[in-house]
């Protein structure tokens, strides 16, 4: 979380967002808790973009178990702002692109 600056703001899917520096680390403390599967994240960059103070990257990612199957995949996007400076994330965003899973109904 050392990029993020103070009041940056993560969005993430199926969830309200994260607003502050220390919101987004219990969010990532909680998501590495959970991967006790032994994921493994891989993050691309695609694109980067910068104009004066900012800069936007964005980029791909996929989640692999432990197994080498593919668990997750998406695109994400990061905003980057020069403050004293140092370039800074004041802002993300991710979107999986993995179909949701649903659980059947039974017929009535």
């Amino acid at each position: 979380v050392a990029y993020y600056s103070d009041d940056a703001i993560s969005y993430n899917r199926n969830e309200e967002p994260s607003v502050g520096k220390a919101a987004i680390k219990e969010k990532i403390v909680k998501q590495l808790a959970a991967d006790t599967a032994g994921l493994t994240h891989v993050y691309k960059v695609v694109n980067l973009f910068a104009d004066g103070d900012m800069v936007t990257e964005v980029g791909s990612y996929t989640n692999t178990d432990a197994a080498g199957t593919l668990v997750d995949k998406g695109f994400y996007m990061s905003c980057f702002q020069k403050r004293d400076g140092k370039y800074v994330c004041v802002s993300d965003m991710s979107a999986t692109t993995t179909p949701v899973k649903t659980t059947a109904k039974p017929a009535q």
